[in-house]
């Protein structure tokens, strides 16, 4: 019994490992990790002839999956992909188009669904589009999740069932972003209910950038946003009460200067922080930084 149960257990525990590589060279397209100062990401993998990676991006909870958007300019989706690379026999391969006019990959909790935004077939209300993990590894063809005649932005679940979005709440003006705030999104029966965070989460102008972290714990927010979308990054922390902490600078090192900052987005082993940075489309990439450490000084600061 002893001989048999020992190889079972540590092939479970092989098999447990092999999974995920967070904690292994090839994590994070197997670029080598930044420091507390950020650095561009993978930018001869991502950057083909006049497209370039931006937006918020996606990786799976073992890390074999990294979903990111790609286009050729800002705030027009018409050349917009998702692409996507995949970790398997022991090196990435890709990238694959996942979708055409679309952006901002999300996964669900569950990891079987992928959110995403881009094309607005319907003129009258704002669209979050959802693919499904097929049999074969593969994902569906995008079909709504939400439709709703006001502004939805930024869509990202939570593991309590709440999401978060940007939104205006406001039919009929979806397009007006400086009315956008920072809201909880509940759906329940086929209801949905929109409730704006308020502040210090939410000031005067527009407010739609962020990342949620899925325990809800603390909130990255595109802050001090100019009427040019030039903003810095600061963040926010959820006390006991279920209330927020007013947001506070992620610091020099990132907040370097004027430009866009925005798709904050944090892994699933909560070491790096990506974001698009850049002051036009033409300088415009994907940056990361090491997060672990300054996420762990700002808690004690702030809480």
């Amino acid at each position: 019994m002893l001989r048999l149960f020992l190889p079972l257990f540590l092939l479970v525990a092989l098999n447990s490992y092999s999974q995920n590589i967070w904690n292994t060279p090839a994590a994070c397209l197997g670029q080598k990790p930044p420091s507390d100062t950020p650095q561009i990401f993978a930018l001869e993998l991502l950057t083909q002839k006049d497209t370039f990676a931006f937006d918020r991006i996606a990786f799976s909870e073992d890390g074999r999956e990294f979903y990111y958007p790609s286009n050729t300019t800002w705030f027009n989706a018409i050349n917009a992909k998702v692409r996507y690379f995949k970790y398997a026999d022991n090196r990435w391969q890709g990238p694959w188009v996942l979708d055409e006019h679309y952006y901002a990959p999300t996964f669900s909790m569950d990891g079987k669904t992928l959110y995403l935004e881009g094309v607005q077939t319907d003129t009258l209300n704002s669209i979050i589009w959802q693919v499904n993990r097929t049999p074969d590894g593969g994902w569906s063809q995008p079909t709504a999740y939400l439709r709703e005649p006001y502004g939805l932005y930024m869509f990202m679940p939570t593991k309590s069932g709440v999401c978060y979005v940007g939104s205006n709440t406001i039919p009929g003006k979806r397009k007006d972003y400086s009315t956008y705030d920072i809201c909880t999104l509940t759906m329940v029966n086929g209801d949905t209910t929109v409730k704006d965070l308020g502040a210090p989460i939410n000031t005067p102008g527009f407010n739609g950038d962020f990342y949620i972290a899925p325990d809800e714990s603390y909130m990255i927010v595109s802050a001090n946003e100019t009427t040019d979308f030039h903003c810095e990054l600061y963040i926010s922390f959820r006390r006991k009460d279920h209330s927020w902490t007013t947001p506070v600078s992620l610091g020099p090192l990132i907040n370097n200067g004027t430009a866009h900052r925005w798709g904050e987005y944090v892994t699933p082993d909560g070491r790096y922080l990506f974001y698009s940075y850049g002051t036009s489309p033409k300088d415009c990439h994907l940056y990361w930084v090491r997060f672990d450490s300054l996420l762990k000084k700002l808690r004690r600061a702030n809480l």
